[in-house]
């Protein structure tokens, strides 16, 4: 198999939970490999110019300090100095990009109930959220919900729309240059938020940050067609999802299938890496390990290893749109 030819691409990638991690785990260190598949020599070596790093909290009480907790591990990571840099706006993003060392950074809050617990007065949820966008410099998009229901709609496991807190906080909002992630919505969810928007005419972009395609591998956690058409059509991305669990539980090579599916249904502007990177040690159900396939299982070999997979069924230009490109260029929209 012939080699991707030198330089190296650069990488962007939508999703990982190194914050998660890093305030979780006793002893969590950003250089430990072992533990985790976007520590920092990993980020290195597979050349990712540019790392989105969730703020993830479950529903529930606690839910809002969790997510202060991750905030503030952002912000001393930005302030330390090793190979993370907060990227806040597009010279700062197209700096790194150039950059010969390091990975930019910038965060993103997944399940908004790191924003606001589920008794508490919708109006300290915007405050809370202004707080992260004042200590983190930005916050690239939101993600309504996780797995289960909240105040704001139905997660993946659930059936449930939009509520009216969920249109409240769509609202909200408008114009801020933050997207939307529907990786963890309901299908409802993600057809009520597409048709709320319409409605009311709001000026918020949509992603799906770590998601991979159902008619591929029928999860509900991948995206059915007709929210990758309203994507696409919304000129949106599409992050592809490492996770064994999202791929295909015995073939590692249908990562290439979801990639090639997407190409096929007219996202080639759209598809980029979510590859969803996280601590598992702890994990009690034994059947979700491997939680990812040996090609795909830390970032210093897992993009290099699907690009020189793809290059033969690839352009160039197509493998550059898929890296880094096509992130980048939404960003840059976005942020103008």
């Amino acid at each position: 198999m012939s080699q991707l030819t030198a330089p190296r691409l650069p990488i962007i990638d939508m999703h990982c939970d190194l914050l998660v991690y890093l305030a979780d785990v006793p002893e969590s260190d950003i250089n430990k490999v072992e533990e985790i598949g976007c520590a920092a020599p990993a980020l290195t070596e597979g050349n990712v110019k540019l790392q989105v790093m969730a703020i993830y909290s479950p529903t529930g009480l606690g839910s809002t300090r969790y997510a202060e907790l991750q905030r503030d591990m952002f912000r001393q990571l930005a302030d330390r100095d090793n190979c993370f840099t907060a990227v806040t706006d597009k010279p700062l993003l197209e700096q790194t990009m150039q950059q010969p060392q390091g990975t930019g950074m910038v965060v993103a809050i997944e399940n908004a109930s790191g924003l606001c617990e589920q008794l508490e007065p919708l109006e300290d949820g915007f405050k809370r959220l202004e707080k992260i966008i004042e200590i983190c410099g930005r916050v690239l998009y939101i993600s309504f919900t996780h797995h289960a229901e909240n105040r704001f709609g139905g997660g993946n496991n659930s059936t449930k729309g939009i509520t009216r807190d969920g249109k409240m906080l769509l609202d909200y909002l408008h114009g801020r240059n933050i997207a939307v992630d529907m990786s963890h919505t309901s299908d409802a969810l993600a057809t009520d938020i597409l048709n709320h928007i319409d409605r009311e005419r709001l000026a918020i972009p949509i992603i799906a940050s770590h998601s991979n395609f159902r008619p591929v591998w029928n999860h509900e956690r991948n995206l059915p067609d007709e929210i990758t058409q309203e994507i696409i059509r919304r000129k949106g991305l599409i992050g592809m999802n490492f996770l064994r669990k999202f791929v295909n539980t015995e073939d590692p090579d249908a990562l290439l299938h979801h990639i090639q599916y997407g190409l096929g249904k007219g996202a080639e502007d759209a598809l980029c890496f979510g590859a969803d990177y996280f601590y598992f040690a702890d994990e009690q159900d034994q059947s979700r390990f491997p939680f990812y396939f040996k090609e795909h299982e830390q970032a210093g070999t897992s993009y290099s290893h699907l690009l020189q997979r793809l290059q033969e069924q690839l352009t160039p230009e197509q493998l550059k749109k898929l890296a880094y490109q096509n992130a980048q260029n939404f960003i840059a929209r976005i942020w103008s």
